[in-house]
């Protein structure tokens, strides 16, 4: 047999695998990222059980929700009627953090699930629309400020990719993270958002 002839057998024989190791890493691959997933839900879990004290969040005032309909009282200080829109926004709804801890992620009433968002900005407040996750509307009264920034939550976008908006609720001061599907409309929404808030707080 010819070294070439040689060569070539042995090349052949070289193309055997071990399929059992193979398979064996596999199966410790799809093991260990089905720990991790397992892992991260508990965490989350046990965050939103942390977090339980959260109180419901509001609902927006309706026909249904104000006095002159026969239905249930307005939030404190929020008018009878939403009044017209003074700015709309699509986009998607990034998350929630506790104020000036943008890592500290909030995941209870529904606020950890990232969505797209429908935003409404009236005299009543900030009305959140979220398809296939939790709606909340944020009173007037309790709106504190706005800003562009470009992280929440473990989501990092461009500088002034995001819209941070800071509200009260029950003990907690909480920032929510917006990015519109027009991004210049960020400079205007800070700028309206924080004229109401001024206009607000000056009111009281």
């Amino acid at each position: 047999m010819t070294p070439v002839i040689l060569l070539a057998a042995e090349k052949k024989s070289a193309e055997v695998t071990d399929w059992a190791a193979r398979i064996g890493w596999l199966v410790g691959l799809a093991l260990f990222v089905a720990l991790v997933y397992w892992l991260m839900r508990e965490g989350w879990k046990w965050r939103g059980t942390l977090q339980g004290d959260l109180p419901e969040l509001p609902a927006r005032p309706s026909p249904t929700t104000t006095l002159n309909r026969g239905g249930k009282p307005p939030q404190p200080g929020m008018p009878d009627e939403p009044g017209e829109a003074r700015l709309t926004m699509s986009g998607r709804y990034h998350g929630s953090t506790t104020a000036g801890q943008w890592l500290d992620r909030i995941v209870a009433r529904g606020l950890g699930t990232r969505s797209r968002a429908e935003l409404t900005l009236t005299d009543a407040g900030l009305d959140v629309v979220r398809p296939g996750a939790t709606d909340f509307f944020v009173p007037a009264a309790q709106l504190r400020g706005a800003r562009l920034d470009k992280g929440i939550a473990g989501k990092v976008l461009t500088e002034g990719g995001l819209l941070v908006v800071t509200w009260q609720h029950g003990d907690r001061l909480i920032d929510s993270g917006f990015r519109s599907d027009h991004a210049a409309e960020h400079a205007e929404w800070v700028e309206t958002l924080n004229h109401m808030i001024n206009k607000t707080e000056g009111a009281r």
